[in-house]
């Protein structure tokens, strides 16, 4: 397996990086330091509708002896015009609106009565001619609701560094710092099909000898999750012409691929027969049987004119999914210029123990994994979709072990 994983990642190289709007850009990864050309916020602000004032002219306000202060002007935000508190006077402002010259804090309406004269307000009343006083019951410290210039991010420094994933809050950094464009590897394009002349679509009746084509969607499913642009393709029937005709049109779109079933030794291996022995223009898919359970069979290779990678897994839904995770998961990664190991491994106690593991295999049992502990889901068939389904975890059983005593710890990767 250690092995296999090394020649796959050997051969996989970061995607170009290429420069995209904003929401393009979402969850793609940073190939340059931002840095920030200005402040931000740009201007002191207030954090609260309110007043803005002179701290001396409230020192000491209280409900039973309010300051009296002359309401000289109104500040909104996105206002240009910023009217001056000057001694005994205060300005109206809002969340997000520039402080103006001569103020010092920002009381809250709450401390005041709002201009109304009457007791304490609860909200700011609509702005009214002409603008009269206000009382504030309440002192107010220096800066007092006041978010400082420059407070989140000075001018240049940076915002986020080469190596960042791009999600909500990275976009929403980038549009405040005022970038339109970005320049990033951007997330691979990865074309998924199945294999199998018995493959049916949901939502389709199934004839005698019929099953659901699962695989496609759930690895369809498992690309997106790793950061890709994933492409599903209907399921191909068992001729090799068919799927080489299939792959030929798909690589247009596809930065790699992914095919399950017909990669083991039954007469219908479609996958195996065609692409074993490629002519050399047309690349090589290298087919390998791994000291692993589930996900013996395994295929790998790079075919077509631009040499795509692609992952030929077994067929069965667990064993299509475990590849997944261990092989393919870490090419879309490192496609994307990121640490191809994402998935945190843990120890935990097994309280029933694992029966029984092939030796000289590394066993991978689904499992539920809560409170350092981890049970098994499901028995140890690669058909067993439901026990997938309700799992979080992958157990270890290493190599050299034919079984795990209840109780004892194992290696846990965990899914989520």
């Amino acid at each position: 397996m250690d092995e296999h994983l090394r020649d796959v990642l050997a051969t996989i190289r970061p995607l170009e990086p290429i420069e995209l709007q904003l929401l393009d850009a979402q969850g793609c990864v940073l190939v340059e330091d931002v840095t920030v050309p200005a402040a931000l916020p740009p201007f002191d602000n207030s954090s609260m509708d309110g007043y803005a004032v002179r701290v001396a002219d409230v020192q000491g306000a209280s409900e039973e002896f309010p300051a009296v202060l002359t309401v000289v002007g109104d500040i909104a935000a996105g206002s240009a015009e910023l009217p001056p508190v000057g001694p005994g006077e205060a300005v109206r402002i809002m969340t997000g609106a520039p402080l103006p010259p001569g103020a010092e804090a920002v009381v809250p309406v709450e401390w005041t009565d709002g201009g109304t004269g009457g007791g304490p307000a609860t909200a700011m009343t609509a702005r009214r001619e002409p603008l009269g006083e206000v009382r504030v019951h309440r002192p107010a410290t220096a800066r007092a609701h006041v978010r400082a210039r420059g407070s989140d991010v000075g001018a240049g420094e940076i915002a986020l560094s080469a190596g960042t994933v791009l999600g909500p809050p990275q976009i929403g950094l980038l549009a405040a710092v005022g970038r339109a464009t970005v320049t990033v590897r951007p997330r691979p394009r990865v074309v998924v099909l199945s294999t199998g002349s018995e493959l049916v679509p949901p939502g389709e009746g199934l004839a005698a000898g019929q099953i659901h084509d699962s695989n496609s969607f759930m690895l369809t499913a498992c690309a997106r999750d790793a950061g890709a642009i994933a492409y599903r393709v209907g399921a191909v029937g068992d001729d090799p012409a068919t799927l080489r005709a299939t792959l030929e049109d798909q690589l247009i779109r596809a930065d790699a691929v992914v095919t399950s079933g017909g990669v083991s030794v039954g007469a219908y291996d479609v996958v195996k027969e065609a692409l074993s022995g490629l002519p050399a223009d047309e690349g090589s898919v290298d087919f390998r049987r791994l000291a692993m359970q589930p996900g013996k069979p395994q295929g790998f290779g790079r075919i077509g004119p631009d040499r795509t990678p692609l992952f030929a897994l077994p067929g069965n839904p667990v064993s299509s999914y475990v590849s997944f995770e261990l092989f393919v998961r870490p090419a879309v990664r490192a496609l994307m210029g990121l640490d191809p190991a994402d998935r945190t491994t843990v120890r935990a106690v097994c309280p029933e123990g694992v029966g029984s593991s092939p030796e000289g295999k590394r066993q991978y049992l689904r499992g539920h994994y809560a409170d350092e502990a981890v049970h098994t889901v499901g028995g140890a068939g690669s058909h067993l979709v439901k026990a997938l389904a309700h799992a979080n975890a992958l157990i270890v059983v290493p190599e050299d072990a034919t079984s795990v005593e209840a109780g004892a710890e194992v290696d846990v990767v965990l899914l989520d």
